[in-house]
């Protein structure tokens, strides 16, 4: 039997799908989950749900599948009740960067993970895999990081987030501050604000100017599909001089000079401690 890992959360979006991916890799999975629905989930995949006291006594690896504004609450409570060298694995990088977890607790281990989710351009052969745009099918890659805890503690962790999210391209090591400057820093702060503006100029196109949605939509993605393969090094880049003089021009009109400072860890922790205790909303 391999290590007992409880899942908290384990009916839930993320939770549900992680708690799968650990039963089918042979870990002592406790789930638990107090809603109805989620206990109803974990039931119609032959998934027993546990209460919090019987998932939690002995487990080596307690896995927080929980929203970040609750994640630092349900920990210290916890925290009384868990043996040394006892792990928790957090799914974002948020409530650690925003110091939400116990303070009071070395002995316990800090490890936290995250999906990359499959890349936009891959070899994915089989149509379900091709159509699976949060993983779990598809592969991706993960990031990892050891926040607090012995140095040995670090391959349990990855090995735990390999299981979950599984199958994997590549694990990479990064530092807490180095995770949340990839979440929220880079794919919240920076692009999804590009993709949400994208989605308004599609419908620009249409409500001001006339041009059928669709015609516009299928405009865009078309263009994205080349920029980004040539941007990112996926095709050669070959744009013409008057297309990047352009581009030159229009950042000008749509990029703020100052937009590197999303990525800072000044602004990041500033966008965590939003996410967990709704700081600045």
């Amino acid at each position: 039997m391999k290590t007992s890992v409880a899942v908290l959360g384990s009916g839930g979006k993320m939770g549900f799908r992680v708690t799968r991916k650990l039963v089918d890799a042979g870990y002592d999975v406790r789930a638990v989950e107090i809603g109805e629905p989620g206990r109803q989930r974990l039931a119609e995949a032959g998934i027993a749900a546990v209460d919090v006291d019987a998932g939690v006594k002995g487990a080596k690896v307690l896995v927080l599948a929980l929203p970040d504004n609750v994640i630092g609450k349900v920990a210290a409570d916890l925290s009384p009740k868990l043996e040394t060298g006892t792990m928790l694995l957090i799914l974002d990088a948020a409530a650690p960067y925003a110091d939400d977890l116990p303070k009071d607790r070395p002995d316990l281990t800090y490890f936290v993970g995250h999906p990359c989710h499959p890349p936009l351009f891959n070899d994915e052969t089989d149509w379900a895999a091709r159509r699976d745009y949060h993983g779990g099918i598809a592969r991706q890659s993960i990031v990892c990081a050891l926040m607090q805890g012995p140095e040995e503690h670090y391959a349990l962790g990855e090995e735990i987030c390999r299981a979950m999210w599984s199958p994997i391209i590549n694990s990479y090591r990064v530092s807490v501050e180095q995770l949340a400057i990839l979440e929220p820093g880079l794919s919240e702060m920076v692009a999804m604000p590009f993709v949400d503006t994208m989605v308004e100029a599609v419908e620009e196109c249409e409500k001001k100017y006339g041009i059928p949605r669709q015609a516009a939509l299928d405009f865009l993605i078309g263009h994205l599909n080349v920029e980004i393969a040539m941007w990112f090094g996926f095709s050669p880049k070959v744009p013409s001089d008057a297309a990047l003089r352009l581009m030159r021009f229009a950042k000008g009109v749509v990029v703020r000079d100052e937009w590197r400072d999303a990525l800072s860890p000044a602004k990041v922790k500033e966008a965590a401690e939003l996410i967990v205790y709704g700081k600045g909303a």
